[in-house]
């Protein structure tokens, strides 16, 4: 195959005009929902061992059937935290609702209070109420009670994306900054700069509404039950051995079906994850260094576009469409590397996108070149054997339908091997090409085919012309190339002239194109025999 035949300068510019489509296409998310696909793919089996110092309390179908209805007594919460306190459990997130104080027994408040103190290790959700209509964006904080007595809150928001799947969350939100942790990051009492994505202007818009900042995706340990469980009930009951609750980070909350909250994400498609779950993965992953960071889009608008340019500059070289078609599985292993080594998540169906559209567009252009190249002849640029052929085909055809006359003329440069022989066939190329570009500008209709037989041989068909039309184009060409100027060195009376056949005839059901090819070769003949230069004419019967 031939590469694209354009300048350098242009391709640097068709690669720059693509790349950033790419860019734009990437940075306006176009094909989120194909990124989804491509990184759930990556994700979706990608399991470790969770953090074994991680313990999930389960509020599970279990414990409702035993402890009764939901809500239970808070001091019942209370004596379940004695239990991880007196068991030396090192941190507590009880993933609850704690935001109104209990309307029937304040006492119960207080027990819980009392308790939270005593283990001083404690950690509270703080829930994050979206704005809505005329309500603005609040944070539901634990009563003041309770609420004074932890060691610390998180906020429990978890980003949901579009198609209803949970893949990541902000690891600090707030109204009007960004100032509580992540319940799961609590937990894990990290220190030290978070990852993820940072906002590029952390300073608050509105006092008055909800801010996130340090986005990560979550690398989920794998099912629900992948981060070690006990229900609320054994360790309530004492059925729970001191020594699995020692020196453990536990977290409290709801599994059972029906009140926990259920989210699907990447490693659970088929089966639902609770909230607390969700947050018990996330404090996994922070202890193991597992976030999934995500550049911010002008990176990856900018890594896209790039992508795509290396692509399209890789079209005008040769073996293009091998190189572009590497560039395709290159970019998704690009991706999956990142990912996988790199915990760094590039979306790459903006350039996969790109680059197969570039790639289909080149392979439209290239056939059309192909099937341009079939039917041309290569050193004239006009209709070769092949293509003359047909056309007189379809033209016989069509003539005779529409009871219209058909010219065909074949030409003949005279003397044309003496010519070739005395300045060499460079020089006679140069002649046959501008003999050609003569004889296609007397093509003048759409209809009108100029074509090269091989040698010095050339036609021209010329549909619903009479035969005074065509000796009228034929004498014009005639004069044309005799006024041609030869190549230096040539004598002062060397001159290239032609010998043309005309045959024209009104096509009936007995005749065929060979007719036509049969009349205009004699008509030929008869134009050499008569000292060239000039032309014959014969009208078909």
């Amino acid at each position: 195959m031939r590469p694209l035949a354009l300048s350098w300068p242009r391709r640097i510019v068709l690669a720059v005009l693509v790349g950033v489509l790419a860019a734009v296409a990437s940075g306006g998310q176009w094909f989120w929902k194909l990124d989804e696909a491509i990184y759930d793919t990556f994700v979706g089996g990608w399991e470790y061992p969770a953090d074994p110092n991680l313990l999930v309390v389960a509020i599970d179908d279990a414990s409702v059937q035993q402890l009764g209805q939901w809500p239970w007594p808070r001091s019942t919460h209370a004596r379940l935290l004695d239990r991880l306190t007196a068991a030396g459990s090192r941190r507590v997130a009880l993933d609850l609702v704690l935001s109104e104080a209990d309307r029937q027994d304040s006492a119960q408040d207080a027990e819980l209070a009392a308790a939270i103190r005593r283990n001083g290790q404690v950690v509270l959700p703080v829930l994050a109420t979206p704005s809505s209509g005329p309500h603005m964006a609040e944070e539901r904080l634990p009563i003041p009670m309770i609420a004074a007595n932890a060691s610390t809150l998180g906020h429990s928001d978890i980003e949901v994306d579009a198609d209803g799947v949970a893949r990541g969350l902000y690891l600090s939100a707030g109204i009007g900054s960004p100032h509580w942790p992540a319940l799961g990051l609590a937990l894990a009492n990290m220190r030290g700069p978070l990852p993820g994505q940072r906002d590029a202007n952390p300073a608050p818009t509105s006092p008055y509404q909800w801010h996130r900042n340090h986005y990560v995706r979550v690398r989920f340990a794998g099912a629900p039950d992948n981060v070690q469980q006990v229900s609320y009930a054994d360790v309530l009951n004492g059925d729970i051995a001191p020594a699995l609750l020692r020196d453990r980070l536990v977290l409290v909350g709801m599994t059972a079906s029906g009140i926990a909250p259920r989210l699907r994400t990447p490693a659970t498609r088929e089966r639902w994850m609770s909230g607390t779950e969700f947050q018990a993965n996330v404090a996994s992953m922070l202890l193991a260094g597992k976030a999934i960071n995500v550049p911010g889009l002008p990176l990856q608008a900018l890594l896209s576009g790039l992508l795509v340019a290396l692509c399209a500059l890789a079209l005008s070289r040769r073996r293009a469409l091998a190189s572009a078609m590497v560039a395709l599985p290159l970019t998704l292993l690009a991706s999956f590397v990142l990912l996988r080594v790199g915990y760094m998540w590039f979306a790459p169906a903006a350039a996969l996108a790109c680059m197969l559209a570039m790639i289909c567009a080149w392979l439209l252009w290239r056939f059309n070149a192909w099937r341009c190249q079939a039917n041309s002849d290569v050193l004239t640029g006009l209709g070769n054997r092949l293509h003359f052929e047909q056309t007189l085909q379809l033209e016989h055809d069509a003539a005779r339908r529409s009871g219209r006359p058909l010219t065909l003329a074949l030409i003949d440069v005279d003397h044309f091997k003496r010519h070739n022989d005395r300045h060499g066939q460079p020089a006679g190329d140069v002649v046959l090409r501008r003999i050609a570009a003569e004889i296609r500008a007397h093509a003048r209709r759409p209809r009108d085919m100029a074509a090269r037989f091989g040698g010095d041989e050339f036609a021209l068909v010329l549909p619903d012309t009479t035969a005074e039309g065509a000796v009228q184009v034929i004498q014009d060409l005639i004069a044309a190339v005799r006024q041609m100027s030869l190549a230096d060195g040539a004598a002062a009376n060397e001159q290239i002239t032609l010998s043309v056949g005309l045959y024209t005839h009104v096509p009936t059901a007995t005749t065929e194109p060979r007719h036509y090819f049969e009349g205009a070769d004699a008509a030929l003949q008869r134009a050499k025999a008569s000292g060239r230069d000039g032309y014959a004419m014969d009208e078909g019967a």
